[in-house]
Order: C-alpha cells, then structure tokens, then sequence
C-alpha cells in the first residue's frame, strides 16, 4: 500500500478525533466508504511503523508520529482547498476532491509559498483550523443546538461532513458557509426539521444535516 493510502487513514482518524469522536475501526470503514477486513488490514501497517496505538477499548489513537504526519497532509490539503476555492474559483466539493489528488505530491517549498501568497490563512474554505498557522479550532454548536431567533454566525462545517460531496454543494449553494449571518427559527409543534433563514430564503433541514453547521451568537464575535 502506498503512503499517500496510509496518509489517507491517519486523515480519517485525526479528523475523527479532531470532531469528539471514539474512533473505532468500524468508524474508520464507515468514514471512508471501505470495508472493515480492508481497515483491518491498514490498521495493523499503521500500528507496526509506530503511527497508531490502539487502547484496550479498541479505540485507535495516533501517537506523536502519526499526529505529526496526519497534520502535515492535512495542512498541505487545507491550503490547497484555500487555493482552490479562493484563487481558481473551485466549488467546495471540487476543490476538496481536487485537494486530495494533489496534496501527496505538494514540496514543502511549494506548500510554504502557497501558504505566504495566502497570507497565512486560519482555516479551510469550510472554517477548519490549518494546523501550524497558529489559530485555535472556534467554538461553537450545531445549529440543531443553536438558540432561536438569534442572529448567529456560522463559524465552520465540521469536518466529517467534508466526505459528503452533495452536501458540500449544498451548503456551498445555498450560503451556509463560515461567515455568513443565519438564524433558527422557533420550532413548531411536531416539527421534524430544524427551521434556519440565510440569505433572504428559509430552509428546512434534517437534524442530523444541521448538526454539521457549527454557529455562534453574533454578539460573541463582537465582543471577543
């Protein structure tokens, strides 16, 4: 298996954790839209060259080394996502799929200098933090949390969210994008969906869907 395969693990397992969640192998399998004999095997190679442990819960844990690669290709892809989208004028999903093809063969002299022309940016197009730029992940709740009719601000899209490429474009094409000003509206009696205005028109979205949008009250941006 090739290291830009093993890379892709050690992504899926940093992400994983990065968004709060027990990473188990069945996750990994899920996450990638692989099956678990296939996982199984990757996972015993990762362990062997020192990038993963797993605990006696079966959780799988990166150690030093394995953080330090998963944040290198994860900074690599984040800055050409930023590129992409900012520069060439990409769609979200094309630019994460785009991102992922050429993020295994990025130099560090060409990743520093994409990094300079950017101007050393905090996040990703979808508002998660570039590891190494020095900016803290902003905290924040699922819009299915979020408090009603509030102005909010929508600060990222959690990152497990990223593997779904219809979801990346819906999000791109409909305004619920870091930055952009929203707000949820009371819930109805029997109501199965979480009720958000953005951008003049109202939608009606899954729980699960608004929980991938995380949002802040726009009073704590102005007084941070």
């Amino acid at each position: 298996m090739s290291g830009s395969a093993l890379d892709t693990y050690l992504e899926a397992i940093y992400v994983l954790h990065s968004e709060g969640e027990q990473v188990l192998s069945s996750r990994v399998a899920d996450y990638l839209g692989v099956s678990r004999p296939t996982v199984s095997q990757t996972l015993q190679r990762l362990v062997g060259q020192g990038y993963v442990e797993v605990s006696d819960s079966r959780e799988l844990l990166l150690t030093e080394e394995g953080k330090r690669r998963a944040e290198a290709i994860i900074r690599k892809h984040r800055l050409l996502e930023r590129w992409l989208t900012d520069v060439l004028g990409l769609d979200w999903a094309d630019a994460h799929v785009e991102a992922a093809r050429l993020e295994g063969s990025i130099s560090p002299l060409v990743e520093a200098k994409l990094n300079e022309m950017l101007n050393h940016p905090a996040t990703c197009p979808h508002g998660n933090v570039i590891p190494g730029n020095g900016h803290a992940v902003p905290k924040g709740v699922g819009l299915d949390e979020a408090p009603s009719n509030t102005q909010l601000e929508v600060i990222r899209i959690v990152e497990v969210a990223e593997e779904d490429l219809d979801l990346l474009r819906f999000f791109h094409r409909t305004g619920l994008v870091p930055g952009e000003t929203v707000q949820v509206s009371e819930p109805e009696p029997y109501a199965a969906g979480v009720t958000v205005t953005v951008r003049g028109q109202t939608l009606s979205l899954d729980p699960a869907v608004a929980h991938r949008v995380q949002v802040r009250p726009k009073s704590e941006r102005q007084s941070a």
